[in-house]
């Protein structure tokens, strides 16, 4: 490929605010913030900002926008597909959508190369999480799906480790069992990276207009 192609990467679905900017596929830079609070409405705009203004890049350079699609916060989600939206109507620019969920799975490789089964779990409140299960190899071997999970969820998946703003809870409840909890590895954009770079080579492309984030139940308050 002749020229470059630079990709502005939004991750808004959980209280990770992160924006990333690739080139040919690789991270060239990204800022971010992680947090107790959802930040996207008041920084979100500014990251974006920041992150071309660190790499000299101005939003006519753009090839592509790639938003996290959910499942997530509803709010966040929104924001991030209302933002990257209206890049993309106004600078002519393919959108690309890059689910939450195996995002996060590479944000864990990319962190912890040699793990084995990974389930990714994000909060859906009380005992309810929106997750799903990756081979070694990154393949899903559990689709997305809202579960409320109990002592004995996943079983059918160990060994695996647990991942996400939803796995704290189960911490003690999985004690005895053969999950282990990777608390230190944050939601990023910089894990869009490389899926929104293969779409964007096969032209896998959302229709601006219509396109709408994966929320996979309804609507719920306080997020």
């Amino acid at each position: 490929m002749d020229k470059l192609v630079y990709i502005l990467h939004i991750e808004s679905a959980t209280k990770s605010c992160s924006v990333a900017l690739s080139k040919n596929g690789e991270c060239i830079h990204c800022v971010e913030e992680h947090g107790d609070a959802y930040i996207h409405g008041e920084k979100l705009a500014l990251f974006i900002q920041q992150v071309l203004a660190s790499a000299k890049v101005s939003p006519t350079d753009l090839s592509a926008v790639s938003i996290s699609s959910g499942p997530g916060s509803y709010t966040g989600l929104r924001i991030g597909v209302s933002v990257a939206k209206g890049m993309c109507f106004s600078l002519s620019i393919p959108l690309l959508s890059i689910d939450t969920l195996q995002a996060f799975e590479q944000c864990v490789r990319k962190q912890f190369p040699a793990e084995g089964n990974v389930c990714v779990m994000i909060d859906a409140r009380r005992m309810e999480v929106f997750s799903a299960v990756f081979d070694p190899k990154g393949l899903v071997i559990k689709t997305t799906s809202a579960d409320i999970v109990d002592e004995v969820s996943y079983s059918n998946y160990e060994p695996f480790s647990c991942v996400g703003d939803g796995s704290p809870k189960m911490k003690e409840m999985w004690s005895n069992r053969s999950v282990s909890f990777l608390e230190n590895c944050e939601l990023s954009a910089e894990g869009q990276v490389d899926l929104a770079y293969e779409k964007y080579l096969k032209h896998e492309f959302e229709d601006v207009a219509y396109f709408e984030p994966n929320y996979v139940k309804e609507f719920y308050s306080g997020t």
